[in-house]
C-alpha cells in the first residue's frame, strides 16, 4: 500500500497543506510546533480513522475553522483509492473510500495498515494496563477484521451489566436472573478476543526478542507476556465465582477488559531494572515486531511513521535501526526531524528514493 498523495484542510494548525509522496521514504523537517507531528497524525487517521495523541475528532478541527477534511490518494494493488475522513463540527466523522461510506469503522481498519513509532511510546511502559491493552487492540484489530466488532460487543455488554449492579446498589435490590443476562454475550466474545490475542501475543514475542538481539548487541532477554484472568479459569467460571465481589464493588470485576501485557528484561519488568537507552530499544523492537507481523497476516506492508525519534537514540542505535530498516523491506516510510542535516545524513544510509518536505 503507497499513500500517493496527501490534503489535509483545517487539521489542527494547518489550514490546507497539500503533498506528494515518494514510495518510499518521505521526511518532513522544521522547528518545533510547525506541525510536523500533526501531518503524520493525518497519516495515522488514514489507518484507524483517529488521532494516534488520543485527541478527541473536535479537538482537531483548526480553531475557529467548521471542520477538518484528510483526503489521500492510495495506490492498492490493482487500482487507486480515494480516502477521504471529514468531521464537521456539528455532525459525526465521515470516511470514505472511493465516495462510498463506511457503515462501521471496523469495516475500514485494516484497509491501510500502519505502525507508529514515537516519543510517547514511553507511555506504553509507564502507564496502567489500560494504554497496554489499547496498543494491543489496535494491532490486531489491524490484521482480524471481526476483533474489533467483538470487541464493541464486548464493551457494551460489561457497561450494561456494571450498570445494573450499579442500580441495585442504589435501589438495595438484588435480582440475580437479570444479571446473568449479560453472562452469555460477555463469555462468548470475551473469550473469542482472549484466544485472539493469546494467539497474537505468542507470535509477537520471538519477533520482539529478535529485533532487540539485534538493537542492543544480545546483551539482555526481553519478553512480552499476556497476562489475563482468563489464563486461569474459563469465563463463566469467572464471573460465578466473582459475583458476591463484583455485588459489593457495583462493578465486573473479572475479565478480558483487566487483561495486561507484562514487559519484561530478564524476567524483571523492564520499568524496573531498564535504563532509557534499554526501555527506547525494547518499545521500537516492540514497534518493528509490530510491522512485522502485520505485514505477515495481512499480506499487507504497513506504513511506517518515525516521529522526532532520532532525537531520542544515539548514534549506535540510530545505526541499527537504519541497518533493519534496510534490511526488512518495511515499505514507504514517513519521518519527522527538527534537523534537515540529520535527516539527510540518515536517509543517505538508506537505499530507498527520498523526499524532504520543508515544513
Amino acid at each position: 500500500m503507497i499513500i500517493k498523495r496527501l490534503s489535509l484542510y483545517n487539521f489542527k494548525n494547518h489550514s490546507e497543506k497539500k503533498f506528494e509522496f515518494s514510495p518510499q521514504i518521505n521526511c518532513f523537517v522544521g522547528n518545533n510546533g510547525v506541525g510536523k507531528t500533526n501531518i503524520l497524525d493525518a497519516l495515522h487517521y488514514l489507518s484507524v480513522g483517529k488521532s494516534f495523541l488520543g485527541n478527541t475528532d473536535l479537538n482537531n478541527i483548526k480553531a475557529g475553522e467548521d471542520f477538518f477534511s484528510i483526503d489521500a490518494e492510495v495506490e492498492n494493488e490493482d487500482c487507486d483509492d480515494i480516502i477521504r475522513i471529514t468531521q464537521p463540527k456539528e455532525a459525526k466523522k465521515v470516511i470514505k473510500k472511493n465516495d462510498k461510506s463506511y457503515d462501521r469503522l471496523a469495516d475500514h481498519i485494516g484497509y491501510l495498515p500502519s505502525v507508529m513509532i514515537s516519543p510517547y511510546d514511553s507511555n506504553l511502559i509507564s502507564d496502567s494496563g489500560e494504554s497496554r491493552r489499547k496498543f494491543l487492540d489496535s494491532m490486531i484489530s489491524q490484521t482480524d477484521s471481526e476483533y474489533l466488532f467483538d470487541l464493541i460487543q464486548y464493551q457494551k455488554a460489561v457497561q450494561q451489566r456494571n450498570a445494573l449492579l450499579k442500580y441495585f446498589a442504589k435501589n438495595r435490590t438484588w435480582d440475580k436472573d437479570s444479571l446473568e443476562i449479560y453472562d452469555d454475550p460477555i463469555t462468548k466474545s470475551g473469550t473469542k478476543i482472549f484466544n485472539k490475542r493469546k494467539e497474537f501475543v505468542e507470535q509477537l514475542n520471538p519477533i520482539v526478542q529478535s529485533f532487540y538481539h539485534i538493537i542492543s548487541g544480545g546483551k539482555e532477554t526481553v519478553s512480552v507476556i499476556y497476562e489475563s484472568h482468563l489464563l486461569e479459569n474459563p469465563f463463566e467460571e469467572l464471573l460465578r465465582e466473582s459475583l458476591e465481589r463484583d455485588r459489593m464493588l457495583t462493578y465486573t470485576s473479572k475479565g478480558i477488559h483487566k487483561d495486561d501485557l507484562l514487559f519484561e528484561m530478564d524476567r524483571i519488568l523492564i520499568k524496573k531494572t531498564g535504563s532509557q537507552g534499554q526501555q527506547k530499544s525494547f518499545l521500537i523492537s516492540l514497534k518493528l515486531a509490530q510491522m512485522s507481523l502485520v505485514k505477515e497476516l495481512t499480506h499487507k506492508t504497513p506504513i511506517l511513521l518515525l516521529d522526532d525519534i532520532f532525537d531520542k537514540l544515539d548514534d549506535i542505535r540510530v545505526s541499527q535501526l537504519i541497518e533493519l530498516v534496510n534490511r526488512e523491506s518495511f515499505g514507504q516510510i514517513f519521518i519527522t526531524d527538527t534537523h534537515r542535516e540529520r535527516t539527510e545524513s540518515v536517509v543517505k544510509k538508506i537505499n530507498e528514493e527520498s523526499i524532504i518536505f520543508e515544513i
